[in-house]
């Protein structure tokens, strides 16, 4: 019998060999059995734990005071987000959309983490891709988010489709 293995299935498969030969290269033994998570890791993995719950509150102990986050594309949701309280703004916008995410792949290089995971949304159901961030760390908070999409115009049609302009008669009355 063969087993269908899904593209992140794949990816993590990937992503953990990855890790295991960095780690094992790093502690000289030259194999995956002996993996500690780097304490930037670790923050990553509990920010993701905390993203899962669902409660966009809880986001905010991850993030410095002057955090900026950077959302790639051409749509309502994209640019930098600075400061806690924008980026809560736009984690609540992902909320609306169901958004849910699946980590694949950390690795951290001094202040740095890179992270690899699926991203998908469940209201509209319709956009499930793979994303790349890369997180700067000070004093054990994000201070620095950027992402990256594998599928840019897809990502951009989505947010698009969830995230539609009011009509312009609307947004002009209300400036």
């Amino acid at each position: 019998m063969t087993e269908h293995l899904s593209r992140a299935d794949v990816l993590r498969g990937l992503g953990a060999t990855a890790v295991g030969v960095v780690a094992g290269s790093l502690l000289g033994t030259g194999t995956a059995s002996a993996t500690v998570d780097h304490p930037n890791v670790k923050l990553i993995k509990d920010y993701y734990a905390a993203y899962a719950s669902g409660d966009v509150a809880a986001l905010r102990r991850f993030f410095a005071d002057d955090i900026r986050w950077t959302i790639p594309g051409h749509h309502p949701l994209s640019g930098t987000k600075v400061g806690i309280d924008e980026v809560l703004a736009f984690f609540a916008e992902l909320a609306e959309a169901g958004f849910r995410a699946e980590p694949i792949f950390l690795a951290a290089d001094g202040d740095w983490v890179v992270d690899l995971h699926r991203g998908w949304s469940t209201r509209p159901a319709g956009l499930d891709i793979t994303w790349a961030l890369a997180f700067r760390i000070r004093a054990r908070r994000i201070v620095e988010a950027v992402n990256f999409a594998a599928d840019q115009h897809a990502a951009d049609r989505f947010f698009w489709q969830a995230y539609p302009l009011a009509p312009i008669p609307n947004r002009l009355a209300a400036r």
